[in-house]
């Protein structure tokens, strides 16, 4: 199996590759368009900001080539929020591939911003990349902004308002926590991904 993942201009890359090292698969970082659709399973990764991310994916020439993808293709972190249309962080125009607006949370006492650790996720529709999976599975959050529920949400959880943890449109799928950093609920998301068929 060819797996490509895709540089995004983030920082969490060698930790996606272990991950998936520890489940046998071995994965390409780049940013070639060939190698990217030519590849069986595509990763969509992403620590920091959305401006800085698209620019970085504009810049390379992959918007459209990502948008275009026909296999099954994650989107993690970040990844996952710039598959939508847009997000409130400086107003920033995403992919446009599941629709919706990233929303910032509303601090609140008792609530930190941002929702940072391990929180449970509540599986909303039956998906083959959430076989195996407790229902309230445990995953490792970082992150300020959120989708807001919607017919794409496969998993939600709450930080102070309910938010998607997992979407899901066609062959796009994401996940808005880090799986690389969720022990065995994390590795069995992964392991469900790679064999999507």
């Amino acid at each position: 199996m060819k797996l490509a993942i895709i540089d995004s201009g983030g920082a969490n890359i060698a930790s996606v590759q272990h991950a998936l090292q520890r489940l046998g698969a071995a994965a390409t970082f780049t940013a070639d368009r060939q190698v990217i659709a030519s590849a069986d399973r595509v990763i969509l990764p992403g620590v920091g900001a959305a401006g800085a991310a698209m620019d970085h994916l504009q810049q390379q020439s992959l918007v459209s080539c990502i948008r275009g993808l026909q296999q099954p293709v994650l989107g993690i972190c970040l990844g996952m929020q710039l598959l939508f249309e847009s997000s409130a962080e400086n107003d920033v125009d995403c992919l446009g591939i599941i629709p919706g607006r990233l929303q910032h949370f509303t601090p609140a006492p008792g609530l930190r911003v941002p929702h940072m650790g391990w929180n449970h996720t509540h599986q909303e529709q039956a998906d083959p990349l959430m076989k195996g999976l407790e229902q309230d599975a445990w995953f490792y959050f970082v992150h300020s902004y959120f989708a807001p529920l919607g017919p794409h949400t496969l998993a939600s959880a709450n930080h102070g308002e309910l938010f998607s943890a997992v979407v899901r449109k066609d062959n796009f799928w994401g996940a808005q926590f880090h799986p690389e950093r969720s022990a065995r609920a994390g590795a069995r998301l992964l392991e469900n991904f790679l064999e999507l068929s």
